[in-house]
């Protein structure tokens, strides 16, 4: 791979500099930064800051600007690398997202949660890339730690950035696994260490079994319905966990629970508004997308999710709810500088009622952060959200 010039080696150290003054790289962590490079780990093409597949960055292509790589590798965004699981074929194809070289000030975030110790054993739960297993490598040794990716062709690739990073460092390379990382990897339990680089809605029950007492768990958790943040959980003695929630995050969805939604067509067997009930509200629909309240929403209202229609030249849209148990819908229509905003609501659930029930709650508890919610998964994988003294299963 060509190296750095010294131009782009001051673009490495202005990042460094930005995530130190972020407090996300501590000293801790520095020396792996400085040891494996995150240019290391970033394919020649590349998406930063896209929402589709449309406006790639390729830095070998003749008429590219190259500067423009290096300048999304040097600064603190993540940078889709990988669109619909591969199957991406030119611009206009891609559709969803299916991998990333994540946020830096999130990688360092949640490995300073990770509370990295010396001879523990460490299992990540989606390779990626390869940096953040690189990274452990780099602090903890190659052999300490086993990193599962689904994806077979990212896990060949990510193997060989592993293999040229170590023959730089001479660190070792981590054991490499393709694999459902809901699985984890039960050869080489016990784990001291479990960090996800993908989100989900159910902590797997294998990732606290195969751990061993006193093991912090990192992974990024949300409800169906949207917010997302990252759970910090202690495995006890009985082999449940439990642990706050420290920041806020949105990562890509563990690969067995990505959200296969049903279409509209399933709830719907006549046009809007289908013989719903209709009512009015004085609760805008753009208040409900803030992502604390979101998570609040979708760990209060279960099975709730949403869609949006396009906005039309006035700023208007029409939210759409469902229910995953495909029994109910609700839309409200949003129109700015209004009060009153029309609802429709259908089936044995008032989902917007039920929706706006669980902000009245959100508010009235002060509209609490991530920082005050706390998550408890038992041995057999029941989950239980809390926040102060107050605690409710999901």
């Amino acid at each position: 791979m060509q190296q750095p010039s010294a131009a782009e080696e001051a673009g490495r150290l202005g990042l460094a500099c930005e995530l130190v003054a972020k407090r996300t790289l501590d000293s801790d962590w520095l020396p792996a930064f400085e040891a494996v490079p995150r240019h290391l780990f970033v394919p020649d093409v590349i998406w930063p800051g896209s929402a589709s597949g449309d406006r790639p960055c390729d830095r070998v292509v003749r008429g590219e600007d190259p500067a423009a790589w290096w300048t999304a590798v040097h600064t603190d965004v993540p940078i889709t690398t990988q669109w619909d699981d591969g199957a991406y074929t030119g611009p206009g194809t891609g559709k969803v997202p299916t991998c990333s070289n994540s946020m830096p000030s999130m990688v360092f975030s949640m490995l300073r949660a990770l509370a990295v110790e010396e001879g523990g054993r460490i299992l990540e739960i989606g390779t990626g890339t390869g940096w953040n297993a690189a990274l452990l490598a780099h602090r903890a040794g190659g052999a300490n730690v086993v990193t599962v990716e689904v994806d077979d062709g990212l896990a060949a690739s990510a193997r060989s950035r592993l293999e040229a990073a170590a023959a730089r460092t001479g660190d070792t390379v981590p054991v490499t696994v393709v694999g459902d990382g809901a699985d984890g990897h039960p050869a080489l339990v016990p784990y001291s260490r479990v960090i996800a680089t993908c989100s989900v809605e159910r902590v797997p029950a294998q990732w606290l079994a195969q751990c061993a007492p006193g093991a912090v768990i990192v992974v990024p958790w949300g409800p169906a319905y949207g917010g997302e943040g990252i759970a910090r959980l202690t495995v006890r003695e009985d082999g449940s966990a439990d642990g706050p929630f420290t920041a806020s995050s949105a990562f890509m969805r563990l690969r067995g629970q990505r959200e296969d939604r049903p279409p509209p067509g399933a709830y719907l067997s006549r046009p809007w508004p289908g013989g719903g009930r209709r009512s009015s509200t004085g609760l805008s629909p753009e208040l409900v997308g803030g992502w604390s309240a979101m998570f609040a929403i979708g760990v209060r209202v279960p099975g709730l999710f949403c869609r949006t229609g396009g906005r039309r030249r006035d700023g208007s849209y029409r939210m759409w709810l469902y229910d995953t148990g495909v029994t109910s819908w609700a839309t409200a229509d949003h129109t700015p500088g209004r009060d009153a905003y029309s609802v429709v609501q259908s089936g044995p659930r008032a989902l917007w009622d039920e929706l706006e029930a669980a902000w009245d709650w959100w508010q009235g508890h002060g509209e609490p952060g991530f920082d005050r919610f706390t998550l408890t998964v038992s041995a057999e994988g029941e989950q239980r959200i809390a926040l102060d003294e107050e605690s409710w299963v999901v």
